[in-house]
């Protein structure tokens, strides 16, 4: 793991453009001090770094480009734009069962269930959600489905993205990836594309206007180091110093 994590800082600063690196401090066993410098130094932040090499120094596997030209991928290609079309038809008829749903990041699971399922539909293509490294089944993390050509065995993964009509230039962070050993879900070399679908905003009478398909190749992420606590280590008894009840309306 300290293998993998070393060569991936190391390459992402290669890809990174800078043109005054930062005092990076590099220590066997990092101590809290060496790691706050190296956040106050601008350590903590890398921008313009490729998705493609991000994937491969994590998982040791590529991210192929996507070629409409290509035989293979044309197919796939054509096989998703029906599928999708399906789905934006099936979630966007009055007894749809996302208008039950308050809160647009509920909707997203049932986009994830119908994509498979129309996906998996086509006699060319076969869909399933991924298993992580040790073979378990994980819907969480990057990615939510994975496609399969079985013909020429070739792969590609989806991540599908609902996102408000009028936001797609929005700089509100909608994607994350994060490198592990354990629960990584990318096993294949493999075409890894999002799918954008856009919505009214409407609430619990959504409506999916139209979808937009990303080849992720040439993707470019942002690395932010941060420090964080769950409520778990929060509220942790020997951590708690007083407490408190609510009094009543009537005291």
């Amino acid at each position: 793991m300290r293998a993998i994590l070393a060569a991936l800082a190391s390459s992402l600063l290669v890809a990174c453009e800078r043109t005054a690196p930062p005092q990076i401090v590099i220590e066997q066993e990092p101590s809290v001090e060496s790691l706050v410098t190296t956040v106050l130094n601008g350590g903590g932040l890398f921008r313009e770094v490729p998705f493609s090499s991000l994937v491969e120094i994590s998982t040791g596997k590529q991210v192929l480009p996507m070629s409409p030209d290509d035989p293979v991928d044309a197919e796939i290609l054509t096989r998703l734009d029906e599928a999708i079309g399906r789905v934006l038809v099936r979630l966007n008829a009055a007894d749809s069962i996302t208008h039950r749903e308050s809160r647009i990041n509920e909707v997203s699971t049932y986009f994830e269930t119908a994509l498979l399922e129309e996906i998996d539909r086509a006699p060319e293509l076969e869909c399933a959600y991924p298993r992580n490294a040790e073979g378990n089944l994980q819907r969480a993390g990057y990615p939510d489905l994975m496609i399969r050509h079985p013909e020429s065995g070739r792969v590609v993964y989806l991540d599908p993205k609902l996102v408000e009509e009028g936001s797609l230039d929005s700089d509100l962070r909608t994607f994350y990836f994060t490198p592990s050993v354990q629960t990584r879900k990318v096993l294949h070399d493999a075409s890894h594309l999002l799918v954008g679908i856009e919505h009214d905003g409407n609430a619990g009478n959504w409506k999916y206007l139209r979808w937009h398909l990303v080849d992720l190749a040439r993707f470019k992420v942002r690395l932010k180091a941060e420090f964080q606590a769950s409520n778990e280590d929060l509220y942790r008894p020997e951590l708690i110093i007083r407490h408190g009840e609510a009094l009543s309306s009537g005291k």
